[in-house]
């Protein structure tokens, strides 16, 4: 209990950043359709924050190494504020593309900054315990995020000023806490085909996974508001998705474990499909029936990257946890980069049900190529735990290592 109580700075920043990052997205998408941006634009905007994830992840070990964790942390916040304070100063989808990019920096540094100080004070003994509070609190945050655009009135300067205020806050208990920072360790080497060659299922299965959840999340509001739900439905529309997904890490944790991981993952996608096809096929759905299928389509798209991850780590000797859960965030960048501004392109050309004839298309891809991956090789009779996998920074890994190698 005192090592979570000494951790209390670190997750009150953490629930901090995710009620401003995570507002962020359905904020802007809300906000472009009322200043008459293209579906095109609301899109790239998605894309943009990905990118800016994606430059964090690979920046923020190394400039933690060259200024420290409580300085790096100031940056990246700063950052952050900036992007969100700039968006009513100029309105124009470029600019704010570029604010995009400075918030998607902003939660990979500081992401990166927070996992980095929780690695270098947790033990064996307290690590469950740790994680199992970190992941509460980043659940249970980006959650009361999406509930939060039912108050935020979109294209208001007053709300990116909550969220730049909630962001600003965040620096607050992490510079304030007596504990002194770690020593920096060393920034985690990038090899991408890394992950291909321990198992290009789950390479696969991460960049699917990264084509539905950003979609989702990033352009979910506009398909919400052109089927007829108001601003505090896609609320609740896009917290069901987050509600779902972490409903289904216990159960598909227990079956990732039990059965076959290739299965599993070919499962959940035989289920994404379906959602997917019954929110096409099904129209004039009741506010209740388009929930509960938001609901039930984070409960089968959202465990698929941990499961992919852990049918990875199978295949992957001990000192290759680290570089292998990088390169597995690295294949989830871009598709995160490229699954927002995709589906803005094809609604705009075909519709609101087309995003999810593109992800129930992914996820056939992944059903095939799963099949046809179970004939190559067997699977590992010796399993890794099934963990949750936070998409969150490249040093991730470094948490996740001994939780894969308790024996360590």
């Amino acid at each position: 209990m005192r090592t979570l109580i000494s951790f209390a700075a670190l997750f009150l920043s953490v629930i901090l950043l995710q009620l401003s990052s995570g507002a962020v997205g359905p904020l802007d998408a809300l906000s472009g359709l009322t200043l008459d941006f293209t579906r095109t634009d609301v899109g790239l905007l998605g894309s943009a924050h990905f990118l800016g994830f994606f430059i964090g992840c690979w920046w923020a070990p190394r400039l933690m190494g060259s200024i420290g964790h409580s300085r790096a942390f100031a940056a990246f916040t700063a950052a952050g504020a900036i992007g969100l304070l700039g968006h009513m100063l100029i309105i124009n989808p470029l600019a704010w593309s570029l604010m995009r990019i400075a918030t998607g920096l902003c939660i990979a540094g500081c992401y990166t900054v927070i996992e980095a100080w929780l690695q270098a004070k947790v033990t064996n003994e307290t690590r469950g315990r740790t994680m199992g509070v970190y992941r509460v609190a980043d659940m249970g945050a980006s959650l009361a995020a999406q509930m939060m655009i039912s108050v935020l009135e979109p294209a208001s300067y007053v709300s990116y000023n909550i969220l730049a205020l909630l962001c600003c806050a965040a620096i607050l208990p992490l510079t304030l806490t007596k504990a002194s920072p770690p020593s920096t360790g060393k920034a985690p080497r990038l090899r991408p085909m890394l992950a291909v060659r321990r198992s290009p299922l789950a390479a696969a299965g991460v960049v699917v996974a990264a084509l539905s959840s950003a979609s989702f999340r990033m352009v979910g509001p506009v398909y919400g508001q052109e089927v007829g739900l108001q601003i505090g439905e896609i609320a609740y529309f896009l917290a069901a998705f987050v509600a779902g997904g972490a409903l289904a890490q216990v159960p598909v944790g227990w079956l990732a474990d039990k059965f076959d991981r290739r299965w599993v993952l070919i499962w959940l996608s035989v289920a994404a499909i379906v959602s997917s096809v019954v929110t096409v096929l099904v129209q004039d759905l009741s506010t209740v029936g388009i929930l509960l299928t938001a609901g039930f389509f984070g409960l089968t798209t959202f465990p698929i990257y941990s499961v992919a991850a852990a049918h990875a780590h199978d295949f992957a000797s001990s000192d290759e946890r680290v570089e292998l859960s990088a390169a597995l965030m690295f294949f989830f960048a871009l598709g995160a980069i490229a699954a927002p501004l995709l589906a803005s392109r094809l609604m705009e050309m075909f519709g609101p049900p087309s995003m999810f004839i593109m992800i129930a298309a992914g996820h056939a891809g992944l059903v095939i190529f799963g099949l046809a991956r179970m004939r190559v090789r067997p699977t590992m009779e010796e399993k890794t735990p099934y963990v949750y996998a936070p998409r969150t920074s490249f040093t991730i890994g470094r948490l996740m290592k001994r939780i894969r190698d308790p024996q360590e």
